[in-house]
């Protein structure tokens, strides 16, 4: 490659000595002859930056960066379209590729034939080395499956507090079935030992004799985000757990070790909160259906009796002894009367513990407790749980049942304990 370059200069620098001078373009197809010689195919390791796809060619560019240096990157068409992945800033990349000049500019560029994500492949690699060895141990087997309890009064759950998981784990909780009880468990959902914190929290909860079910998960995010949900020690603490375990992690292409350990796999949290509890509507509906059926089939059944009744008095066995059939109807009549009485009382006791069921979950709804004179805080951080997480100055929203006001915090009293 040396060679080759200083023939080239050896022969122009004796051209130029003889009295030529170069042009422009002559200097600038000298130098990408040079540089197209010396490095027919690279691999070069950086980060993408200035990122665009021209429209309509379809063409890519962008700048490949490291540390110390720069190269403006130029991607044809028919090489982009074999990409599997979305080129995006900030991508830490291998890009395969050569080294030429754009001669207009003058523009030392690299002409990339192929990107592979840096990094990513290694993630990856792990992801699927942990898998076969959890699968062959039986940790993903059905036969270990817990079912989840069809009414829980405590569920556990192991979130960040800062996304929107933990926030709409809450709020279809409290919709669909208000009288239960959340045990939230803080913990961080990504980075380093965030996997150790919700091992931690799942051996915790374990540790209580009333928790019924545990949610476990986070929002969407890239592989990496993701990766404490694929660390082997969450898996065994979810393996290990008595309690049954919902995997909630990211969205519903997302797929994490915890998925496949776990009881349940909900594709967000989400649709964790509509597994782990069942609706209050359709139960009120339910029972509503039970009680029309049963008193179907209690009318349905003394009209039988009635024609079978009607039947056997017309028998010719008793024509004869009319007394006879005239009691035992005034004795049938006592019969109706006192089922019907049986009946109606049933009903009554049945709507009556229907009411009370329907009072008692009014009663637990939020709604309702801000009505007894209680209210919440929220600040832009969301709802205030403790002194310390709101500060002076800081603008505050009180949530009553008929309204909200606005304020702004102008001291703090803690509670001494």
């Amino acid at each position: 490659m040396q060679q080759n370059s200083r023939s080239l200069f050896d022969s122009q620098a004796a051209a130029t000595s003889e009295g030529r001078v170069l042009k422009v373009k002559d200097l600038a197809r000298l130098a990408k002859e040079v540089l197209e010689r010396s490095f027919p195919s690279v691999i070069v390791e950086g980060e993408i930056s200035n990122f665009k796809r021209h429209m309509p060619s379809g063409h890519l560019y962008f700048t490949l960066k490291d540390d110390e240096a720069q190269v403006r990157v130029v991607m044809w068409r028919s090489d982009a379209a074999r990409l599997r992945f979305e080129v995006n800033d900030g991508m830490k990349v291998l890009v395969k590729g050569r080294v030429s000049l754009y001669e207009p500019r003058g523009d030392f560029q690299f002409y990339a034939v192929n990107i592979t994500p840096a990094g990513q492949g290694a993630l990856q690699l792990a992801f699927e080395q942990l898998k076969t060895k959890l699968e062959a141990e039986g940790l993903f087997s059905e036969k270990n499956k817990k079912p989840l309890p069809e009414f829980p009064q405590r569920i556990g759950v192991v979130t960040s507090l800062e996304g929107a998981a933990v926030r709409d784990i809450v709020s279809i909780v409290g919709r669909r079935f208000p009288a239960v009880e959340l045990v939230i468990y803080p913990v961080r959902v990504q980075g380093e030992g965030a996997a150790d914190e919700i091992a931690k929290a799942i051996y915790d909860f374990n540790r209580l004799s009333n928790i019924d079910v545990m949610i476990v998960g986070r929002g969407g995010g890239s592989l990496e985000d993701l990766w404490a949900f694929n660390e082997e020690v969450v898996a065994r603490a979810i393996y290990d757990s008595r309690i049954p375990v919902i995997s909630a992690v990211g969205h519903q292409i997302d797929f994490t070790i915890s998925d496949f350990v776990a009881d349940v796999r909900a594709a967000t949290p989400s649709a964790a909160a509509e597994l782990v509890v069942p609706d209050k509507l359709e139960i009120s509906a339910g029972m509503q259906a039970l009680l029309r059926n049963m008193n179907k089939s209690i009318e349905q059944g003394l009209d039988q009796l009635s024609l079978e009744l009607d039947k056997l008095s017309h028998h010719y066995a008793l024509q004869q002894p009319a007394s006879l059939v005239d009691q035992k109807s005034q004795f049938v009549d006592d019969i109706t009367r006192r089922m019907q009485t049986e009946i109606e009382h049933y009903f009554e006791v049945a709507s009556q513990k229907t009411e009370s069921i329907q009072t008692h979950l009014n009663a637990l709804s939020p709604n309702e407790v801000l009505r007894r004179g209680y209210a919440f805080v929220e600040s832009s951080q969301g709802v205030v749980s403790s002194i310390q997480k709101i500060n002076i100055g800081d603008s505050a929203a009180i949530h009553l049942h008929d309204g909200i006001l606005e304020s702004q915090i102008t001291g703090k009293n803690e509670q001494k304990r």
